[in-house]
């Protein structure tokens, strides 16, 4: 097949200045399960992400994002995200509070996502067909869901 700037530039990720894949994982932070797996060429912004994936979040559940779904409250109401500095409007202590009260409570999702990278596909470089990559993500997902369940 031909080389195609078209069909690589959704690929190539200006930020990492490499083709990338990203990957979106919802998680329920009382039971550490993954209830969702979507991914997606690497260029798309996860906010973009989290609206295409189709993810159907019950209004009165609070979903908690990092700082790049901040306005996902415009979709959804119950959703938390930190509050963001800049030169002009400094935090005041009870945003640097809540700031950490959120970081707290998101370390236990980034220890189901740490879980996940404990598998060198989804760690390093990933070598193999794009087609791929989602249905491995979520094979992984079930594995990491399954030990979950057998540890609790």
């Amino acid at each position: 097949m031909p080389f195609c700037p078209r069909q690589q530039r959704a690929w190539y990720s200006g930020k990492k200045k490499r083709h990338t894949l990203k990957t979106q994982v919802v998680i329920n932070v009382a039971t550490h399960m993954i209830m969702c797996v979507a991914t997606v060429f690497g260029s798309m912004h996860d906010l973009t992400l989290f609206r295409h994936s189709g993810v159907r979040v019950h209004r009165e559940t609070a979903l908690i994002g990092d700082a790049g779904y901040q306005g996902i409250w415009h979709d959804h109401g119950h959703s938390i995200t930190p509050h963001k500095d800049s030169k002009a409007n400094p935090l005041t202590s009870e945003e640097r509070q809540e700031n950490r009260v959120l970081a707290s409570t998101r370390l236990r999702v980034e220890h189901v996502i740490r879980q996940l990278k404990i598998f060198r596909v989804l760690k390093d470089v990933y070598r193999h067909r794009r087609r791929r990559f989602s249905l491995r993500v979520n094979l992984i997902a079930a594995l990491c869901n399954h030990s979950n369940s057998t540890t609790a």
